[in-house]
């Protein structure tokens, strides 16, 4: 598994998004990007992190900040989460877990004692250049957003 760090410049991956649009990160250069990882559409934890984002993407937006999410479900089960939430920004289907494992998100889990594989929630914050300034591996899922915006210092 590899491990993506503060200071390093992030991969040069493309992926799809809910409707099909190809995203890749080199398209947001001279932009911050927010890029985080969730396990699964449509579950409590991931759906409080997602509308959370939601509820302060214009403040995310008004600060500069571009809001991507990835996950390994696929195109039609982002496109029903987004619809079910009104979720502003793309959500990357990596069904093949290319992002996921490039940036070390894919990796072992324990849930009530049983293992497997699986997304592991964390969120990368990418400066203007492509390069890393911050991982979040403890993700507030019900206020991630200002946990985003007081590690950028725009709180």
């Amino acid at each position: 598994m590899n491990t993506i760090l503060a200071g390093n410049t992030v991969p040069g991956l493309s992926g799809k998004d809910q409707s099909g649009n190809t995203i890749s990160l080199s398209q947001f250069k001279g932009r911050k990007v927010v890029l985080f990882f969730y396990p699964e559409d449509d579950t409590p934890t991931c759906t409080k992190e997602a509308c959370n984002l939601r509820d302060n993407y214009g403040l995310l937006k008004s600060k500069g900040l571009e809001v991507i999410g990835v996950s390994i479900d696929n195109e039609t089960s982002h496109q029903k989460f987004i619809g079910k939430y009104d979720l502003p920004f793309p959500l990357i289907a990596d069904e093949d877990k290319t992002w996921v494992e490039a940036y070390g998100a894919w990796g072992e889990k324990n849930m009530y004692g049983k293992k497997y594989m699986g997304t592991h929630r964390v969120t990368f914050l990418i400066n203007e250049e492509g390069v890393i300034s911050h991982v979040i591996k403890k993700v507030k899922s019900d206020n991630h957003a200002q946990q985003i915006l007081d590690l950028l210092g725009l709180s």
